[in-house]
């Protein structure tokens, strides 16, 4: 005899299709954001290099006081940058992580439910 009946095997397995709907659908959104936060960094990757050129023409022609400003607005923007990079490599630490959970998930499932 089995250690679960008809019944508790049924619910078994609503719950794991419900959770398995749940999990695809959450890994959708991650994926989805993933793609279009890695887009918008890659079409941005170049504007801090870019700045830094353009301020490196621009410090001949300003006082001292304002090339200095200039340069250090021109470091924040590398920190933003920095932020960026670490959002996106996150962003797909969570993705990667979120499908190792659903694997393990599913083969939970299907361990209790096959259990004899």
């Amino acid at each position: 005899m089995g250690l679960f009946n008809n019944r508790e095997k049924k619910l078994i397995t609503e719950l794991h299709q419900k959770s398995e709907s749940h999990l695809q659908e959450i890994s959708k959104e991650i994926d989805d954001l993933l793609e279009d936060l890695t887009t918008e960094y890659n079409e941005n990757q170049e504007v801090v290099s870019e700045f830094s050129n353009f301020v490196e023409e621009l410090q001949n022609k300003l006082s001292p006081e304002d090339a200095k400003k200039l340069l250090d607005f021109s470091f924040r923007l590398t920190r933003v940058k920095r932020c960026a990079k670490k959002g996106v490599e996150a962003m797909r630490e969570l993705a990667r992580d979120q499908r190792k959970i659903s694997r393990e998930n599913s083969l939970e499932y299907q361990e209790y439910y096959y259990m004899r």
